[in-house]
Protein backbone atom coordinates (compact mmCIF):
# COMPACT_ATOMS: atom_id res chain seq x y z
CA UNK A 1 0.00 0.00 0.00
CA UNK A 2 1.21 3.45 -0.30
CA UNK A 3 1.39 5.42 2.84
CA UNK A 4 1.35 9.34 2.59
CA UNK A 5 4.00 11.29 3.89
CA UNK A 6 4.27 13.88 6.29
CA UNK A 7 4.50 16.82 3.59
CA UNK A 8 1.62 14.98 1.30
CA UNK A 9 -0.99 15.01 4.61
CA UNK A 10 0.49 18.38 5.23
CA UNK A 11 -0.58 19.53 1.82
CA UNK A 12 -3.60 17.32 1.61
CA UNK A 13 -5.15 19.19 4.93
CA UNK A 14 -4.16 22.70 3.08
CA UNK A 15 -6.30 21.71 -0.17
CA UNK A 16 -9.15 20.91 2.22
CA UNK A 17 -9.16 24.14 4.21
CA UNK A 18 -9.09 26.08 0.62
CA UNK A 19 -12.53 23.98 0.07
CA UNK A 20 -13.90 24.05 3.41
CA UNK A 21 -13.32 27.70 3.42
CA UNK A 22 -15.71 28.20 0.28
CA UNK A 23 -17.71 25.89 1.37
CA UNK A 24 -18.74 26.47 4.78
CA UNK A 25 -19.74 29.38 6.69
CA UNK A 26 -18.25 31.48 8.89
CA UNK A 27 -16.61 29.89 11.80
CA UNK A 28 -17.14 30.71 15.26
CA UNK A 29 -14.60 32.13 16.89
CA UNK A 30 -13.45 30.16 20.20
CA UNK A 31 -13.24 32.78 23.52
CA UNK A 32 -9.90 33.42 24.82
CA UNK A 33 -8.04 30.92 26.69
CA UNK A 34 -7.81 31.35 30.36
CA UNK A 35 -4.34 31.61 31.59
CA UNK A 36 -2.37 28.30 31.80
CA UNK A 37 -2.98 26.11 34.71
CA UNK A 38 -0.96 22.59 35.70
CA UNK A 39 -2.89 19.82 34.08
CA UNK A 40 -2.34 17.02 36.62
CA UNK A 41 -4.70 14.97 35.85
CA UNK A 42 -2.91 12.24 37.72
CA UNK A 43 -2.12 10.61 34.01
CA UNK A 44 1.28 9.60 32.22
CA UNK A 45 3.41 9.73 35.48
CA UNK A 46 5.56 8.21 33.11
CA UNK A 47 5.72 8.40 29.18
CA UNK A 48 2.60 6.79 27.50
CA UNK A 49 4.05 3.53 25.83
CA UNK A 50 1.81 1.92 22.94
CA UNK A 51 1.60 1.87 19.42
CA UNK A 52 -0.07 3.79 16.62
CA UNK A 53 -1.18 2.80 12.94
CA UNK A 54 -0.15 5.87 11.18
CA UNK A 55 3.52 5.13 10.38
CA UNK A 56 2.81 1.81 8.58
CA UNK A 57 -1.01 2.26 7.83
CA UNK A 58 -1.57 5.90 6.97
CA UNK A 59 -5.34 5.87 6.43
CA UNK A 60 -5.71 2.15 6.14
CA UNK A 61 -6.91 1.63 9.38
CA UNK A 62 -9.00 -0.73 10.38
CA UNK A 63 -10.98 -2.55 13.43
CA UNK A 64 -9.06 -5.95 12.64
CA UNK A 65 -6.13 -3.77 12.38
CA UNK A 66 -6.40 -2.29 16.15
CA UNK A 67 -8.00 -5.63 17.30
CA UNK A 68 -4.70 -7.72 15.60
CA UNK A 69 -2.47 -5.89 17.08
CA UNK A 70 -4.07 -5.65 20.64
CA UNK A 71 -3.85 -9.63 20.50
CA UNK A 72 -0.32 -9.12 19.55
CA UNK A 73 0.42 -6.86 22.32
CA UNK A 74 -0.47 -9.33 24.71
CA UNK A 75 0.96 -12.76 22.70
CA UNK A 76 4.62 -10.86 22.28
CA UNK A 77 4.68 -10.20 25.94
CA UNK A 78 4.67 -6.27 24.93
CA UNK A 79 1.92 -5.53 27.65
CA UNK A 80 3.87 -6.84 30.03
CA UNK A 81 6.88 -4.94 29.23
CA UNK A 82 4.95 -1.84 29.58
CA UNK A 83 2.63 -1.22 26.08
CA UNK A 84 -0.19 -0.41 26.73
CA UNK A 85 -2.31 2.28 24.65
CA UNK A 86 -3.67 1.08 20.88
CA UNK A 87 -4.16 4.29 19.21
CA UNK A 88 -6.08 5.00 16.18
CA UNK A 89 -4.78 7.55 14.03
CA UNK A 90 -6.69 9.90 11.23
CA UNK A 91 -9.38 8.48 8.59
CA UNK A 92 -11.29 6.57 11.22
CA UNK A 93 -14.66 8.78 10.73
CA UNK A 94 -16.98 9.15 7.90
CA UNK A 95 -16.63 12.52 6.06
CA UNK A 96 -19.16 14.01 7.97
CA UNK A 97 -21.08 14.45 11.44
CA UNK A 98 -24.62 13.53 11.93
CA UNK A 99 -27.63 15.40 12.39
CA UNK A 100 -26.92 15.72 16.16
CA UNK A 101 -23.34 17.63 14.86
CA UNK A 102 -21.19 14.11 16.41
CA UNK A 103 -18.79 12.31 14.66
CA UNK A 104 -19.58 9.20 13.32
CA UNK A 105 -17.09 6.22 13.10
CA UNK A 106 -16.80 4.33 9.28
CA UNK A 107 -19.06 1.63 9.66
CA UNK A 108 -16.92 0.00 7.25
CA UNK A 109 -13.92 0.35 8.66
CA UNK A 110 -14.91 -0.09 12.07
CA UNK A 111 -18.39 -2.14 12.45
CA UNK A 112 -18.41 -2.53 15.86
CA UNK A 113 -17.90 1.31 16.63
CA UNK A 114 -14.89 3.26 18.40
CA UNK A 115 -17.17 1.84 21.43
CA UNK A 116 -17.21 -1.61 20.35
CA UNK A 117 -13.61 -2.27 19.28
CA UNK A 118 -12.51 -0.19 22.82
CA UNK A 119 -14.45 -2.88 24.65
CA UNK A 120 -12.18 -5.03 22.68
CA UNK A 121 -9.03 -3.67 23.54
CA UNK A 122 -9.99 -3.47 27.11
CA UNK A 123 -11.07 -6.66 27.45
CA UNK A 124 -6.98 -7.18 26.70
CA UNK A 125 -5.95 -5.63 29.33
CA UNK A 126 -5.25 -2.62 27.35
CA UNK A 127 -6.49 1.07 26.16
CA UNK A 128 -8.04 2.71 23.51
CA UNK A 129 -6.21 5.77 21.82
CA UNK A 130 -8.07 7.97 19.42
CA UNK A 131 -7.04 10.78 17.03
CA UNK A 132 -8.57 14.56 15.76
CA UNK A 133 -7.62 17.83 15.07
CA UNK A 134 -7.82 20.98 16.87
CA UNK A 135 -9.20 22.46 13.57
CA UNK A 136 -12.00 22.41 10.96
CA UNK A 137 -10.69 19.33 9.62
CA UNK A 138 -8.21 16.81 10.40
CA UNK A 139 -5.26 16.56 8.29
CA UNK A 140 -6.69 14.14 5.60
CA UNK A 141 -9.67 15.89 5.40
CA UNK A 142 -12.41 14.47 7.87
CA UNK A 143 -14.31 16.35 10.44
CA UNK A 144 -12.16 18.43 13.29
CA UNK A 145 -12.84 19.41 16.78
CA UNK A 146 -12.73 23.18 16.31
CA UNK A 147 -15.61 24.50 17.58
CA UNK A 148 -17.02 20.84 18.27
CA UNK A 149 -14.83 20.52 21.44
CA UNK A 150 -17.89 19.84 23.94
CA UNK A 151 -19.43 17.78 21.60
CA UNK A 152 -16.38 15.49 20.64
CA UNK A 153 -15.10 15.17 24.08
CA UNK A 154 -18.33 13.83 25.10
CA UNK A 155 -18.53 10.98 22.60
CA UNK A 156 -14.13 10.13 23.33
CA UNK A 157 -15.29 9.47 26.50
CA UNK A 158 -18.58 7.59 26.16
CA UNK A 159 -16.94 5.35 23.60
CA UNK A 160 -14.44 4.41 26.24
CA UNK A 161 -11.19 6.44 24.63
CA UNK A 162 -8.29 6.45 27.16
CA UNK A 163 -6.22 8.66 25.29
CA UNK A 164 -6.32 11.78 22.72
CA UNK A 165 -4.16 12.56 20.14
CA UNK A 166 -5.05 16.53 19.13
CA UNK A 167 -3.14 17.17 15.94
CA UNK A 168 -2.65 20.80 14.32
CA UNK A 169 -4.17 21.14 10.84
CA UNK A 170 -6.36 23.29 9.33
CA UNK A 171 -6.41 25.66 12.25
CA UNK A 172 -7.94 29.03 11.02
CA UNK A 173 -5.28 31.00 12.16
CA UNK A 174 -6.68 30.33 15.79
CA UNK A 175 -3.86 30.41 18.61
CA UNK A 176 -2.56 27.30 19.43
CA UNK A 177 -2.66 27.40 22.85
CA UNK A 178 -6.14 28.73 23.11
CA UNK A 179 -7.65 25.91 20.99
CA UNK A 180 -5.37 23.14 22.44
CA UNK A 181 -6.91 24.80 26.55
CA UNK A 182 -10.55 24.36 24.75
CA UNK A 183 -9.74 20.76 24.08
CA UNK A 184 -8.03 20.27 27.58
CA UNK A 185 -11.34 21.82 29.48
CA UNK A 186 -13.74 19.19 27.18
CA UNK A 187 -12.05 16.24 28.44
CA UNK A 188 -12.19 17.37 31.64
CA UNK A 189 -15.97 17.99 31.77
CA UNK A 190 -16.22 14.19 30.81
CA UNK A 191 -15.18 13.66 34.03
CA UNK A 192 -13.62 10.40 32.20
CA UNK A 193 -9.57 9.68 32.62
CA UNK A 194 -7.83 10.43 28.43
CA UNK A 195 -4.51 10.72 28.30
CA UNK A 196 -4.00 14.22 26.28
CA UNK A 197 -1.55 14.32 23.53
CA UNK A 198 -0.71 17.66 22.11
CA UNK A 199 0.34 16.97 18.14
CA UNK A 200 0.91 21.14 17.23
CA UNK A 201 4.45 20.23 15.38
CA UNK A 202 6.34 21.75 17.98
CA UNK A 203 5.20 25.00 17.47
CA UNK A 204 4.41 28.51 19.51
CA UNK A 205 7.08 27.32 21.93
CA UNK A 206 4.48 24.87 23.02
CA UNK A 207 7.06 23.48 25.93
CA UNK A 208 6.83 26.62 27.49
CA UNK A 209 3.17 26.16 28.02
CA UNK A 210 2.46 22.52 27.44
CA UNK A 211 2.46 21.49 31.10
CA UNK A 212 -0.26 22.89 31.64
CA UNK A 213 -2.78 21.88 28.63
CA UNK A 214 -1.31 18.42 28.14
CA UNK A 215 0.25 14.87 29.03
CA UNK A 216 2.94 15.36 26.16
CA UNK A 217 3.54 17.80 23.50
CA UNK A 218 4.95 17.22 20.20
CA UNK A 219 8.24 19.14 20.08
CA UNK A 220 8.87 18.97 16.12
CA UNK A 221 7.94 18.27 12.79
CA UNK A 222 6.66 14.59 11.78
CA UNK A 223 8.97 12.13 11.93
CA UNK A 224 10.30 10.20 8.79
CA UNK A 225 11.70 6.72 8.01
CA UNK A 226 15.46 7.76 7.91
CA UNK A 227 18.20 7.83 10.54
CA UNK A 228 19.02 12.01 9.24
CA UNK A 229 15.53 12.63 10.84
CA UNK A 230 15.71 10.74 13.82
CA UNK A 231 19.28 12.29 14.61
CA UNK A 232 17.47 15.84 13.77
CA UNK A 233 14.73 15.42 15.84
CA UNK A 234 16.98 13.74 18.74
CA UNK A 235 19.31 17.33 18.42
CA UNK A 236 15.94 19.93 19.09
CA UNK A 237 13.93 17.70 21.61
CA UNK A 238 17.31 16.96 24.07
CA UNK A 239 17.76 20.50 24.48
CA UNK A 240 13.97 20.69 26.28
CA UNK A 241 14.69 18.63 29.26
CA UNK A 242 14.23 21.22 31.80
CA UNK A 243 10.49 21.18 30.31
CA UNK A 244 9.82 17.63 31.31
CA UNK A 245 8.02 16.28 34.31
CA UNK A 246 5.97 13.56 35.58
CA UNK A 247 2.54 13.91 33.50
CA UNK A 248 4.03 15.92 31.22
CA UNK A 249 6.73 15.00 28.46
CA UNK A 250 7.98 16.20 25.00
CA UNK A 251 7.10 13.92 22.52
CA UNK A 252 9.63 13.72 19.50
CA UNK A 253 7.13 11.70 17.50
CA UNK A 254 6.66 7.62 17.17
CA UNK A 255 9.39 5.15 17.06
CA UNK A 256 10.25 4.10 13.55
CA UNK A 257 12.19 1.16 15.07
CA UNK A 258 11.09 -1.78 12.74
CA UNK A 259 10.35 -0.12 9.76
CA UNK A 260 13.40 -0.58 7.62
CA UNK A 261 16.12 1.02 8.81
CA UNK A 262 19.50 -0.81 9.89
CA UNK A 263 19.65 -2.66 13.29
CA UNK A 264 21.96 -0.64 14.56
CA UNK A 265 19.90 2.55 13.72
CA UNK A 266 16.80 1.25 15.26
CA UNK A 267 18.83 0.53 18.76
CA UNK A 268 20.03 4.16 18.74
CA UNK A 269 15.90 5.32 17.84
CA UNK A 270 15.14 3.53 20.47
CA UNK A 271 18.00 4.36 23.48
CA UNK A 272 17.73 8.13 22.16
CA UNK A 273 13.93 8.00 22.80
CA UNK A 274 14.34 6.13 26.29
CA UNK A 275 17.01 8.12 27.49
CA UNK A 276 15.00 10.99 26.74
CA UNK A 277 11.83 9.98 28.76
CA UNK A 278 9.89 10.13 25.42
CA UNK A 279 6.95 8.44 25.09
CA UNK A 280 7.65 4.99 23.42
CA UNK A 281 5.02 4.34 20.76
CA UNK A 282 5.79 1.88 18.54
CA UNK A 283 4.62 2.80 14.48
CA UNK A 284 5.47 -0.79 13.21
CA UNK A 285 3.25 -3.44 11.91
CA UNK A 286 4.03 -5.40 15.20
CA UNK A 287 1.41 -8.29 13.77
CA UNK A 288 4.61 -9.28 11.67
CA UNK A 289 7.51 -7.77 13.44
CA UNK A 290 10.69 -9.93 13.73
CA UNK A 291 12.77 -11.12 16.22
CA UNK A 292 15.48 -8.54 16.31
CA UNK A 293 12.80 -5.66 16.20
CA UNK A 294 11.18 -7.41 19.56
CA UNK A 295 14.44 -7.42 21.03
CA UNK A 296 14.59 -4.03 20.83
CA UNK A 297 10.72 -3.02 21.64
CA UNK A 298 10.89 -5.68 24.21
CA UNK A 299 13.81 -4.61 26.51
CA UNK A 300 12.53 -4.39 30.02
CA UNK A 301 16.16 -2.88 31.20
CA UNK A 302 16.37 -0.21 28.87
CA UNK A 303 12.30 0.41 29.05
CA UNK A 304 13.41 1.16 32.97
CA UNK A 305 15.26 3.74 31.92
CA UNK A 306 12.29 5.71 30.10
CA UNK A 307 9.91 4.73 32.51
CA UNK A 308 11.75 5.61 35.42
CA UNK A 309 9.86 7.25 38.07
CA UNK A 310 12.29 10.43 38.63
CA UNK A 311 10.55 11.90 35.75
CA UNK A 312 14.03 13.83 34.58
CA UNK A 313 14.97 13.63 30.93
CA UNK A 314 18.01 12.79 29.86
CA UNK A 315 20.61 15.87 29.06
CA UNK A 316 23.77 15.88 26.45
CA UNK A 317 26.84 16.83 28.21
CA UNK A 318 29.13 16.50 25.33
CA UNK A 319 28.41 16.25 21.43
CA UNK A 320 32.12 16.85 19.76
CA UNK A 321 32.20 15.73 16.50
CA UNK A 322 29.04 13.90 16.23
CA UNK A 323 30.03 11.73 19.73
CA UNK A 324 27.28 12.36 21.73
CA UNK A 325 27.24 11.59 25.66
CA UNK A 326 23.98 11.95 27.35
CA UNK A 327 22.99 11.22 31.17
CA UNK A 328 19.68 10.73 33.16
CA UNK A 329 19.85 10.59 36.68
CA UNK A 330 17.55 8.22 37.95
CA UNK A 331 15.08 7.27 40.96
CA UNK A 332 17.42 4.93 42.62
CA UNK A 333 20.57 7.14 42.51
CA UNK A 334 21.73 5.03 39.86
CA UNK A 335 22.43 7.23 36.23
CA UNK A 336 21.69 5.68 32.96
CA UNK A 337 24.59 6.78 30.08
CA UNK A 338 24.38 6.68 25.92
CA UNK A 339 27.18 6.71 24.19
CA UNK A 340 25.75 7.30 20.66
CA UNK A 341 27.29 8.13 17.47
CA UNK A 342 26.15 9.87 14.90
CA UNK A 343 28.80 8.92 11.91
CA UNK A 344 28.95 6.47 9.41
CA UNK A 345 32.29 5.25 10.47
CA UNK A 346 32.92 3.46 14.32
CA UNK A 347 34.59 5.66 16.85
CA UNK A 348 35.48 4.96 20.81
CA UNK A 349 33.23 7.55 22.82
CA UNK A 350 34.39 7.80 26.46
CA UNK A 351 33.21 10.41 29.44
CA UNK A 352 33.62 9.52 33.18
CA UNK A 353 31.55 8.91 36.43
CA UNK A 354 31.77 12.57 37.45
CA UNK A 355 30.98 13.66 34.45
CA UNK A 356 27.68 12.13 33.86
CA UNK A 357 26.88 13.20 37.32
CA UNK A 358 28.42 9.76 40.19
CA UNK A 359 29.85 11.11 43.63
CA UNK A 360 32.93 9.98 44.29
CA UNK A 361 33.87 6.57 44.48
CA UNK A 362 36.51 4.49 44.03
CA UNK A 363 34.69 1.64 42.17
CA UNK A 364 32.13 1.82 39.74
CA UNK A 365 29.48 -1.23 38.30
CA UNK A 366 28.69 -1.06 34.81
CA UNK A 367 25.62 -2.22 33.44
CA UNK A 368 25.24 -3.03 29.58
CA UNK A 369 21.18 -2.90 28.93
CA UNK A 370 21.37 -4.17 25.44
CA UNK A 371 24.30 -7.07 26.42
CA UNK A 372 23.22 -7.22 30.26
CA UNK A 373 27.14 -8.34 30.53
CA UNK A 374 28.45 -6.17 34.07
CA UNK A 375 31.78 -4.69 34.16
CA UNK A 376 33.66 -2.54 37.04
CA UNK A 377 35.47 0.73 36.69
CA UNK A 378 37.60 2.71 38.61
CA UNK A 379 36.18 6.12 36.56
CA UNK A 380 35.97 6.18 32.72
CA UNK A 381 33.09 4.90 30.89
CA UNK A 382 33.93 4.09 27.16
CA UNK A 383 32.66 2.17 24.43
CA UNK A 384 33.89 1.61 20.96
CA UNK A 385 30.57 2.47 19.14
CA UNK A 386 29.74 1.86 15.43
CA UNK A 387 28.50 4.07 13.19
CA UNK A 388 24.92 5.17 13.60
CA UNK A 389 24.94 2.95 16.57
CA UNK A 390 24.64 3.51 20.97
CA UNK A 391 25.93 1.86 23.82
CA UNK A 392 23.67 2.45 27.19
CA UNK A 393 24.68 1.98 30.29
CA UNK A 394 22.72 2.02 33.86
CA UNK A 395 26.06 3.04 36.26
CA UNK A 396 26.28 2.99 39.73
CA UNK A 397 28.71 3.02 42.82
CA UNK A 398 30.05 -0.23 43.59
CA UNK A 399 31.59 -3.29 41.63
CA UNK A 400 30.20 -6.46 39.87
CA UNK A 401 31.40 -8.87 36.84
CA UNK A 402 29.60 -11.44 34.52
CA UNK A 403 33.18 -13.09 34.32
CA UNK A 404 32.49 -16.21 36.23
CA UNK A 405 28.83 -16.20 36.07
CA UNK A 406 27.30 -18.31 33.54
CA UNK A 407 23.70 -17.51 31.20
CA UNK A 408 22.28 -18.54 28.11
CA UNK A 409 23.81 -16.82 24.87
CA UNK A 410 20.73 -15.06 22.98
CA UNK A 411 21.02 -13.93 19.63
CA UNK A 412 19.16 -10.93 18.48
CA UNK A 413 18.19 -12.00 15.03
CA UNK A 414 16.24 -15.09 16.47
CA UNK A 415 15.77 -14.90 20.07
CA UNK A 416 17.41 -18.13 19.93
CA UNK A 417 20.27 -19.69 22.04
CA UNK A 418 23.70 -20.61 21.32
CA UNK A 419 23.54 -24.19 21.64
CA UNK A 420 25.80 -27.47 21.58
CA UNK A 421 24.00 -29.99 19.10
CA UNK A 422 22.04 -32.41 20.17
CA UNK A 423 23.85 -31.78 24.24
CA UNK A 424 26.38 -33.94 22.74
CA UNK A 425 29.88 -33.09 24.51
CA UNK A 426 32.29 -34.79 21.55
CA UNK A 427 34.82 -32.17 20.50
CA UNK A 428 33.52 -31.17 16.90
CA UNK A 429 29.74 -30.89 18.05
CA UNK A 430 27.98 -28.11 15.94
CA UNK A 431 27.67 -24.91 17.74
CA UNK A 432 23.87 -23.53 16.30
CA UNK A 433 21.34 -21.53 17.76
CA UNK A 434 18.14 -23.06 19.13
CA UNK A 435 15.26 -22.54 21.04
CA UNK A 436 15.91 -21.75 24.47
CA UNK A 437 16.08 -24.16 27.62
CA UNK A 438 17.31 -25.19 30.83
CA UNK A 439 20.05 -27.47 29.46
CA UNK A 440 23.66 -27.51 29.66
CA UNK A 441 24.70 -27.46 26.20
CA UNK A 442 22.82 -23.96 26.31
CA UNK A 443 24.73 -22.47 30.07
CA UNK A 444 27.70 -20.77 28.45
CA UNK A 445 30.47 -19.50 31.58
CA UNK A 446 32.37 -16.58 30.39
CA UNK A 447 35.91 -16.56 32.00
CA UNK A 448 39.11 -14.06 32.62
CA UNK A 449 40.51 -15.61 29.88
CA UNK A 450 37.57 -14.77 27.24
CA UNK A 451 37.07 -18.04 27.04
CA UNK A 452 32.94 -18.95 26.79
CA UNK A 453 32.47 -22.36 28.57
CA UNK A 454 29.51 -24.94 27.89
CA UNK A 455 28.71 -28.01 30.47
CA UNK A 456 29.42 -26.66 33.67
CA UNK A 457 33.44 -25.29 31.87
CA UNK A 458 34.68 -28.23 30.53
CA UNK A 459 34.03 -27.66 26.84
CA UNK A 460 35.05 -23.94 24.73
CA UNK A 461 33.55 -22.34 21.75
CA UNK A 462 36.08 -23.16 19.37
CA UNK A 463 37.21 -21.82 15.90
CA UNK A 464 37.72 -25.01 13.74
CA UNK A 465 41.10 -25.35 12.49
CA UNK A 466 42.32 -21.76 14.19
CA UNK A 467 40.17 -20.38 11.01
CA UNK A 468 40.64 -16.65 10.42
CA UNK A 469 38.64 -16.11 7.59
CA UNK A 470 34.88 -15.37 7.32
CA UNK A 471 32.75 -18.85 6.92
CA UNK A 472 35.06 -20.16 9.36
CA UNK A 473 32.69 -22.53 11.42
CA UNK A 474 32.34 -22.38 15.27
CA UNK A 475 32.30 -25.57 16.99
CA UNK A 476 32.69 -27.26 20.22
CA UNK A 477 36.02 -28.63 21.49
CA UNK A 478 38.44 -29.35 24.88
CA UNK A 479 39.18 -26.40 26.37
CA UNK A 480 43.03 -25.88 25.49
CA UNK A 481 43.75 -21.91 26.61
CA UNK A 482 44.57 -21.58 22.37
CA UNK A 483 43.53 -17.82 21.02
CA UNK A 484 41.38 -19.62 18.69
CA UNK A 485 39.01 -20.32 21.88
CA UNK A 486 39.24 -16.55 23.16
CA UNK A 487 36.57 -13.94 22.48
CA UNK A 488 35.55 -10.32 23.14
CA UNK A 489 32.29 -9.53 24.23
CA UNK A 490 32.02 -6.08 23.35
CA UNK A 491 30.03 -3.15 24.35
CA UNK A 492 28.23 -3.23 20.97
CA UNK A 493 27.18 -6.51 21.63
CA UNK A 494 28.93 -8.38 19.52
CA UNK A 495 31.22 -11.13 20.02
CA UNK A 496 34.75 -11.09 18.46
CA UNK A 497 37.26 -13.53 17.97
CA UNK A 498 40.59 -12.63 19.73
CA UNK A 499 42.61 -14.19 17.05
CA UNK A 500 40.38 -12.80 13.86
CA UNK A 501 39.18 -10.28 14.85
CA UNK A 502 35.96 -11.65 12.83
CA UNK A 503 32.25 -11.54 14.45
CA UNK A 504 30.09 -14.68 16.15
CA UNK A 505 27.73 -14.90 13.19
CA UNK A 506 24.59 -16.80 12.83
CA UNK A 507 24.82 -18.21 9.07
CA UNK A 508 22.63 -16.59 7.03
CA UNK A 509 20.72 -14.73 9.78
CA UNK A 510 20.44 -11.71 8.31
CA UNK A 511 17.55 -13.41 6.39
CA UNK A 512 14.31 -14.48 8.10
CA UNK A 513 14.81 -17.85 6.79
CA UNK A 514 18.33 -18.00 8.38
CA UNK A 515 17.44 -17.78 12.27
CA UNK A 516 15.21 -21.46 12.13
CA UNK A 517 16.52 -24.10 14.71
CA UNK A 518 19.79 -25.47 13.55
CA UNK A 519 20.99 -22.57 11.80
CA UNK A 520 25.01 -22.88 12.37
CA UNK A 521 27.16 -20.55 13.68
CA UNK A 522 30.31 -19.28 11.97
CA UNK A 523 32.90 -16.35 11.59
CA UNK A 524 32.12 -13.58 9.47
CA UNK A 525 33.02 -10.00 9.13
CA UNK A 526 31.28 -7.90 11.28
CA UNK A 527 28.63 -5.92 9.42
CA UNK A 528 26.49 -4.58 12.26
CA UNK A 529 23.67 -7.01 11.64
CA UNK A 530 21.16 -8.49 14.17
CA UNK A 531 22.44 -11.83 13.30
CA UNK A 532 26.04 -10.57 14.91
CA UNK A 533 24.43 -9.08 18.03
CA UNK A 534 24.03 -11.13 21.11
CA UNK A 535 23.08 -10.69 25.29
CA UNK A 536 23.32 -12.79 28.51
CA UNK A 537 19.82 -14.26 29.53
Amino acid sequence: MTVPSPRMRRLSAALTMVLLLALAPALLVLRAAPPAQALENGLARTPPMGWNDWNAFGCNVTEQLVKQTADYLVSSGLKDAGYQYVNIDDCWMTSARNSAGQLVPDPVKFPDGISGTAAYVHGKGLKLGIYESAGTATCQGYPGSLGHEQTDANSFAAWGVDYLKYDNCNHQNVPDQQRYTAMRDALANTGRPIVYSLCNWGLASVWTWGAGVGNSWRTTDDINLNFSTVVSIYKANVKLAPYAKPGAWNDPDMLEVGRGMSFNEDRSHFSLWSEMAAPLIAGNDMRTASAATLSLYGNKDVIAVDQDSLGRQGTEISSSGGLHVMTKPLANGDVSVVLFNENASAATITTSASAVGLPAASSYRIDNLWTHVISSTSGSIAANVPGHGSVMYRVSVGSGTSVGTTHRLIGASSNRCLDAYDGQTTPGTKIEIWDCGGGANQAVTLTAAGELRLYGGTQCLDVNGSGTTAGTKVQLWTCTGGANQQWRFNGNGTITGTQSGLCLDVTGGDQASGNVNGTALELWTCNGGANQQWRLG
